[in-house]
């Protein structure tokens, strides 16, 4: 599904597996009331734009590549521990992208702490700089499924960070409310540092853009 143009050479891998189908977590099964779980900070695709042009600190460029290498395995372990009901991994659709999906997916509505996001270090930098990956321009059209957009496009690098393609980004999951808390700090335990409740599960409106973003 992916297309790749330049001089280098290029190789490509596929992976397939089986999985036991009464413990796979879905986009689809978020309730009103769930929290927001984000496991990893996210800013990936401005940075290596940014390295591209040489113009990344490579202290940014080291903490972003430890978070590439970080497995996901033992968040997942957690996440079902604690009773998520719904799940994915935040890649190329960026921050957004990945979250409308499971809105949709669920028939919910979704209501996001901006401030409450974790940014790499150096995000805020390079977007302020106009560090932006390739990609970014396609995932910006998804914002119309963000009901107050002008509001939240006062939120400068944080808006413009959900937007931003991932690599080996973390899991994105709705815990019920009462769990969330602990699973946080359970995570952080197991080495994601920054690991955040993002935001909250909320019953449809029936309005065309599921999502809203609190300032």
């Amino acid at each position: 599904g992916h297309t790749t143009e330049g001089a280098e050479l290029t190789l490509g891998l596929s992976l397939s597996g089986i999985a036991d189908p009464d413990r796979i977590l879905r986009k689809a099964g978020m309730l009103a009331g769930d929290c927001l779980v984000l496991t990893k900070p996210i800013g990936t695709g401005t940075l290596f734009a940014a390295h591209m042009q040489l113009q990344a600190k490579g202290r940014w460029i080291d903490g972003a590549i430890r978070s590439m290498l970080q497995s996901s395995r033992d968040a997942s372990v957690c996440l079902r521990r604690h009773g998520a009901t719904a799940c994915t991994d935040v890649t190329g659709f960026g921050l957004l992208g990945h979250l409308v999906e499971m809105a949709k997916a669920s028939a919910v509505d979704v209501r996001l702490a901006l401030s409450a996001i974790p940014l790499l270090d150096g995000t805020r930098e390079t977007i302020a700089a106009g560090f932006l990956s390739s990609l970014q321009p396609q995932n910006f059209r998804l914002r119309r499924a963000v009901a107050n957009v002008e509001a939240a496009a006062a939120g400068e690098g944080h808006y413009l960070a959900l937007f931003d393609p991932q690599t080996a980004g973390g899991l994105l999951a709705s815990v019920p409310a009462e769990r969330a808390a602990l699973c946080v700090a359970e995570l952080r335990m197991l080495g994601y540092e920054d690991a955040a409740v993002i935001g909250s599960v909320e019953t449809s409106s029936n309005r065309a853009a599921p999502i809203w973003i609190d300032v």
